[in-house]
């Protein structure tokens, strides 16, 4: 009888209390839930804060990426599974986030991958379209923050949103990035 109470006990322990504790991926994907995206932010992430200052908000490394020379304008990217987010620095300071990956929205939802149409309809009254540089049936669509210090811009296909950016209504403004 004892036996089998600590029988009972260790297949408790090995069965229910694992399950009770979430995987590393669960609990990264919380977490990136929790990643919104704001005209002036990614999550605890501000524009204007310093690459260090994000690393430590973020709590993983944030680097510099290879092949911008200077302190002008370069890219610097987040680690631990923050991929398609990229964060345009100019000299120590956090300008523009762009973002590429459909695993993060804005505030009110949009995210890469929505349609035009939805996009239009969760910013209504507040946007403005104009062609896109380089694809003829692409768009972007603009959203300038009320107090017009930040722009959101999302840049379309001419049916679905392919990435986005806020920022700075100067860097976000850059259609080729840094270059």
């Amino acid at each position: 009888m004892k036996e089998l109470r600590r029988f009972g006990l260790i297949l408790v322990m090995f069965v229910v209390v694992p399950s009770a504790v979430p995987s590393r991926p669960l609990a990264q994907s919380v977490r990136e839930r929790r990643l919104v995206v704001t005209y002036d932010g990614f999550g605890p992430v501000k524009i204007g804060m310093t690459m260090s200052q994000a690393a430590k908000a973020l709590g993983v490394p944030v680097t510099r990426g290879a092949g911008y020379e200077g302190d002008g304008c370069y890219y610097a990217s987040p680690e631990g599974g923050h991929g398609g987010v990229l964060f345009m620095m100019s000299g120590p300071r956090v300008v523009r986030i762009d973002v590429r990956s459909s695993r993060y929205a804005t505030d009110r939802g949009a995210r890469v991958g929505d349609s035009e149409a939805r996009i239009k309809r969760l910013y209504k009254g507040e946007y403005k379209v104009s062609r896109h540089k380089y694809f003829e049936a692409g768009r972007y669509i603009e959203v300038e923050a009320k107090d017009g210090r930040y722009l959101l811009i999302f840049e379309t296909d001419g049916r679905r949103v392919t990435t986005f950016r806020v920022g700075r209504p100067e860097q976000v403004g850059y259609v080729e990035g840094c270059s």
